[in-house]
């Protein structure tokens, strides 16, 4: 078979795997040969305020992987701590390259960034190709009647159910043109000390990273994908999948995570297929309003709220220290591990915004800092589906009540007492309002810094004023 190419490059970003992979699979079918390259962004690295960053380290470790996998296929991978633009046009001068060949990214920096290679690409004679690899459906293919992007999540996921029965999720082959590799030598991987950054804790909070990291999830998460409806809501259980930094990080394959929803006939499956689809939703919105990524409220009108902004209350909840314990219990367990479970990140935003009235703003900068699986689309969708301001939001009046919020989904107060064990003493009925027990005052543990109840009636008051 005739190739197209002598020499291609793929750069691998946001798809830190080598297989199932779509670039990878059509440079290799298309070139005599395929050198690999992933290039940690001193655009995106040198912003970072925080040296010790999981997502560094989870990337750093998923990069170590894949490129011994690939010294194994006789092979390598190119890595290089640069500006993206700067680290293309030395490898296509060097291996003079003749096609560059990526999986797209939807964020506004990312298009950005693209667009510049692209035209460094056609400066040098190179052909640039990009492919969908990290969604199942993108862009404008799941629209309205009118051919508009949906902007209410239940019809575009009747939408999206209909177009994916009838599609089939393709598979793109790594193994039968392996041979197409390039066989070359790169130089050793550069540590994270080289790079400015230091090792973090993820060892000793057991994050699993790379290829088999989460290929070991995914066979973790079969066992339990049945029962995910009843479970995903409580965090003190193993309910969810975990996998969402995997996701992020592409060190699996959408394409294999909706086989799994269909190979698993239960009402769990389909409830995290939902869970799926709502990413992909948040995609669609941010590739169709990328000023959404710019702090701009998806709903005009709520665009001029006049949050009061109390810096003393910010800190609080950053700390943890805001006297209700299972929005502190949910801070902690941010800060101790980069994760935090979904259905407390509703809660812990909710508080934030319709409790303390700190602009939703502060809160989504300050996960987009913390959170090892940061996805801008999805950060971005929750933080304003809590503050009533994003598309299909949740209602500008119902506001979460966090003791029900805790007496409901920790009603033991287990993921309380693990990540605020000042309050280990208390029983089941005293843990969700400590202050009301006798013991409140033996304990080192804050009082709550506002009253629900109050703070509710000022929280709708705010955002009458703005709906009238």
């Amino acid at each position: 078979m005739n190739k197209k190419y002598n020499n291609s490059l793929v750069w691998f970003r946001r798809d830190l795997r080598d297989y199932d992979h779509a670039a990878l699979s059509h440079a290799l079918q298309e070139s005599k040969q395929v050198f690999c390259i992933f290039i940690f962004d001193k655009e995106i690295l040198d912003v970072l305020k925080n040296k010790e960053d999981r997502r560094v380290e989870f990337i750093w470790e998923s990069i170590k992987e894949l490129k011994e996998s690939l010294i194994k296929k006789k092979s390598d991978l190119i890595v290089i701590h640069s500006l993206a633009s700067e680290a293309i046009t030395r490898v296509i001068d060097t291996f003079k390259i003749d096609a560059i060949y990526i999986n797209r990214d939807y964020e506004p920096h990312a298009i950005k960034r693209d667009e510049e290679i692209r035209n460094i690409a056609i400066k040098k004679n190179v052909d640039f190709y990009d492919f969908k690899d990290q969604v199942v459906f993108e862009k404008d293919e799941i629209l309205t009647a009118l051919e508009k992007p949906y902007t209410v999540f239940t019809p575009y996921k009747n939408n999206y159910l209909k177009k994916l029965s009838q599609t089939f999720l393709p598979r793109f082959d790594i193994e039968p043109f392996i041979e197409n590799l390039a066989q070359f030598k790169s130089d050793p991987l550069l540590s994270l000390e080289d790079m400015g950054f230091k090792k973090t804790n993820l060892h000793q909070i057991k994050i699993h990273t790379g290829m088999t990291g989460g290929k070991l999830l995914v066979e973790d998460f079969k066992e339990r994908i049945a029962l995910y409806k009843k479970t995903r809501d409580f965090p003190a259980i193993k309910g969810v999948s975990y996998l969402s930094v995997h996701l992020r990080f592409g060190t699996l394959s959408i394409r294999q995570l909706f086989r799994l929803t269909q190979e698993s006939f239960s009402e769990g499956a389909e409830t995290w297929l939902n869970e799926l689809i709502w990413r992909e939703f948040y995609f669609q919105i941010l590739f169709h309003r990328p000023d959404v990524a710019l702090g701009r409220a998806f709903k005009k009108d709520y665009e001029s709220i006049a949050f009061e902004n109390n810096p003393d209350y910010f800190k609080a909840w950053t700390d943890g220290q805001t006297g209700f314990p299972i929005v502190d219990a949910a801070m902690r367990q941010l800060n101790q591990t980069g994760f935090m479970h979904n259905r407390l990140r509703m809660i812990a935003a909710s508080f934030l915004v319709k409790d303390l009235l700190v602009d939703w703003r502060w809160g989504e900068a300050y996960f987009a800092e913390k959170l090892i699986d940061f996805d801008l689309s999805a950060n971005n969708g929750g933080w304003q589906w809590a503050a009533s301001t994003g598309c299909d939001a949740q209602p500008w009046f119902r506001i979460f009540n966090p003791i029900t919020q805790s007496l409901r989904f920790d009603p033991q107060g287990k993921f309380i007492k693990k990540y605020v064990p000042e309050l280990d003493k208390f029983s089941e009925g005293e843990i969700h309002s400590p202050w009301l027990s006798q013991n409140t005052n033996k304990i080192d543990y804050p009082k709550p810094i506002v009253d629900h109840a109050a703070q509710r009636i000022k929280a709708l008051a705010l955002y009458k004023s703005v709906k009238n």
